[in-house]
C-alpha cells in the first residue's frame, strides 16, 4: 500500500461510467419492468453504491477512504443500460477506483439481473471520465458518450481556490 501520510487532505471527486449492451427484447423487458428479478436499474444503483463503499475489500492495496458522497444511475438506452457513478471524499488519495468499483459492480448487477432473459449480454466500456483534486491535478477524458469509445483522453491541471 503506498504510504500517502505526507500527501496533503483534499476533496477529490471521481466520474465512471460504463455500458451494459443488450438485444432489443431485453430492452424491452427493462423498460416493462418485466425481469423475473425484478427492476435491474434500481438494484443496480444500490449495488453499485454499496460496492463503492467497500473498494478496499475489492482492490488489494487500495486505501479504505472515508467517502462523502455516492451517486450511482443506471439510465435505459436504446440498445442498453448505461451506468456512471460519482464519488467524493476528502481525503489524502483519489476516489478513481471507488468510482469504477461502482460502476462495475452495478453492471455486473445488470448483468445478473437480466441473464434468464438473455446470457448473450455484453458489459464494456468501463472508464475513468474525470477525476479533480490531488496533487496530480484534474483529468478530464476527451469523450464521455458510452457509445463513443474515444481512446483521446487529456490530463489538465487547475487550480481551484477552495
Amino acid at each position: 500500500m503506498a504510504n500517502v501520510s505526507a500527501k496533503v487532505v483534499t476533496t477529490r471527486t471521481a466520474v465512471a461510467q460504463g455500458f451494459v449492451k443488450m438485444s432489443p427484447l431485453v430492452v424491452r423487458a427493462v423498460k416493462r419492468l418485466r425481469n423475473p428479478k425484478g427492476n435491474p436499474l434500481e438494484v443496480a444503483r444500490i449495488a453499485g453504491i454499496a460496492a463503492a463503499k467497500r473498494t478496499a475489500e475489492w482492490i488489494p492495496l487500495c486505501h479504505p477512504l472515508p467517502l462523502t458522497h455516492i451517486d450511482v444511475t443506471a439510465r435505459l438506452c436504446q440498445n442498453g443500460v448505461e451506468v456512471r457513478s460519482e464519488v467524493t471524499a476528502t481525503a489524502q488519495t483519489g476516489v478513481e477506483m471507488e468510482a469504477l468499483v461502482a460502476v462495475t459492480a452495478a453492471a455486473l448487477t445488470v448483468y445478473d439481473m437480466c441473464k434468464a432473459l438473455d446470457k448473450g449480454m455484453e458489459i464494456s466500456g468501463i472508464v475513468l471520465v474525470e477525476k479533480t483534486g490531488g496533487k496530480s491535478g484534474d483529468f478530464f477524458r476527451g469523450a464521455t458518450s458510452v457509445g463513443n469509445h474515444s481512446n483521446k483522453s487529456k490530463k489538465t491541471t487547475r487550480s481551484r481556490s477552495r
